[in-house]
């Protein structure tokens, strides 16, 4: 009998193998959707190679006999000496005006402007198409050479447009995969939990269930209302502060619930302390996510948002993270109710294996195929939502360059088209790939669709 269920378990591991390259053969002949992942390749590489794109200072120059690379360098200033006359001349990297310097020789980046950089002289809504101006090292002006023109046009302070476009990749593609990340390890975790348990597997004694959902409140108070100050002052100093003391207030919060629940294991010895009983796992999950998915999405983000005294793309990201995890965990539940009753998920289970292994080892590699599609439509979303609250001003630090500030340096000037224009079309573009990978995901691994 245990040879059979081996043999069934191993059986249906290999028709989930031929599965996935089936699947992976229907995503290519999905036309849209395989172009779809070639440009989102190219976005990935525009932002990986942002600083090498648009930079104000030089990739290579050679000055007074002497050849460096600023665009590369951590250092904050050079010291130069001239060979003919022995002066040493101090030269800021941050304050440099490198386009008017004496260069003997140099390579500048495609885009020889950086982001949130002020070219004065072109102020005020230069368009691609206006003349702009430059001032050489004299001091005379002179037109823009093509070289150094903004070929997507100016803001209002004369930031350069294509060079804001160029890093704001990095800022959406970031906030689309990092947050999405922090949503599918809720989503997964906690789908899993539901459609694995139910409400009927998992069960535990009275005095321990008790315990742990008496521990709640007291690990809430000691990890996070105990604990406020700190989270408020890693607000107030970093993103990655806050992160860290958030962790801790996690760490303390679990510590918390598992002391509990262990106490309550050695103390539930009686017959009536003792007495095995349900958890319902499935209800208490499915009814968070019904809570959550009650509440406007935008409205939550935006009123966690305001809490933070400090803006930070970290703070966006994680409350992205927390309020899109839903999807998810939906998509992840319905697929374990179906996994459970298959027969290689029997075979474990005939063959002792633990509960935490058969879920994570075996059942979620082969159930999270329909979360993908969630998580590709949850990328496209959380971009968008970033641009909102770029666009409405919450959550992105001020100095930061994110295609919704761009959107909103429009709105405040209807006339400057170019800002509104080219912002939007980067939007819609990485929208719709993330959207039409999706689909061709949806569309491939659908069993239904398999000729």
């Amino acid at each position: 009998m245990m040879g059979e269920e081996t043999t069934q378990a191993v059986t249906t591991v290999k028709a989930e193998f031929n599965f996935r390259k089936y699947a992976w053969r229907q995503f290519k002949k999905n036309k849209p959707a395989y172009i779809s992942l070639w440009v989102l390749g190219f976005l990935a590489l525009i932002a990986i190679f942002a600083p090498l794109l648009a930079n104000e200072k030089p990739l290579y120059m050679k000055y007074k006999g002497e050849s460096f690379y600023p665009a590369f360098s951590f250092k904050t200033n050079y010291e130069i000496r001239d060979p003919q006359t022995g002066k040493v001349e101090s030269l800021e990297l941050e304050l440099a005006d490198w386009k008017r310097m004496d260069l003997e020789s140099v390579v500048w980046a495609p885009v020889a402007w950086s982001p949130g950089k002020s070219d004065v002289p072109n102020g005020r809504y230069k368009s691609p198409s206006d003349d702009q101006l430059f001032i050489d090292a004299k001091g005379d002006s002179l037109f823009m050479p093509s070289r150094f023109r903004h070929k997507l046009g100016t803001n209002a302070a004369g930031e350069d447009v294509l060079a804001g476009l160029i890093h704001g990749s990095r800022i959406s593609l970031s906030i689309g995969f990092l947050s999405m990340g922090i949503a599918s390890i809720l989503g997964l975790l906690l789908g899993s939990l539901a459609g694995y348990f139910g409400d009927n597997r998992l069960q535990t004694t009275r005095l321990r269930f008790w315990m742990t959902v008496f521990s709640l409140p007291f690990a809430w108070y000691y990890a996070f209302s105990l604990r406020s100050f700190a989270l408020a002052d890693g607000i107030a100093t970093s993103g990655m502060s806050f992160l860290g003391q958030l962790l801790i207030s996690i760490f303390v919060f679990a510590l918390i619930v598992f002391l509990f629940n262990r106490l309550g294991k050695w103390l539930g010895r009686g017959s009536f302390l003792g007495k095995q009983v349900h958890v319902p796992v499935d209800s208490i999950i499915s009814r968070g996510i019904e809570i959550l998915n009650s509440i406007p999405t935008l409205i939550l983000i935006l009123s966690l948002a305001a809490l933070a005294k400090e803006q930070s793309i970290i703070y966006v990201m994680v409350i992205i993270g927390l309020t899109s995890w839903t999807g998810i965990a939906r998509f992840t539940r319905a697929e374990f109710l179906k996994i459970k009753s298959m027969d290689y998920i029997q075979a474990a289970q005939a063959m002792g294996f633990k509960e935490k292994r058969i879920i994570f080892r075996h059942a979620l590699i082969n159930g999270i195929s329909p979360s993908l599609v969630s998580i590709a439509f949850g990328i496209a979303a959380a971009i968008l939502i970033e641009s909102s609250l770029s666009f409405l001003g919450v959550g992105v630090p001020t100095n930061t360059v994110t295609w919704g500030k761009l959107l909103f340096q429009g709105k405040e000037h209807f006339q400057a088209w170019w800002l509104v224009i080219f912002p939007g079309i980067a939007i819609f573009i990485t929208v719709t790939v993330y959207n039409l990978i999706g689909e061709g995901l949806r569309d491939a691994l659908d069993p239904k669709l398999k000729q």
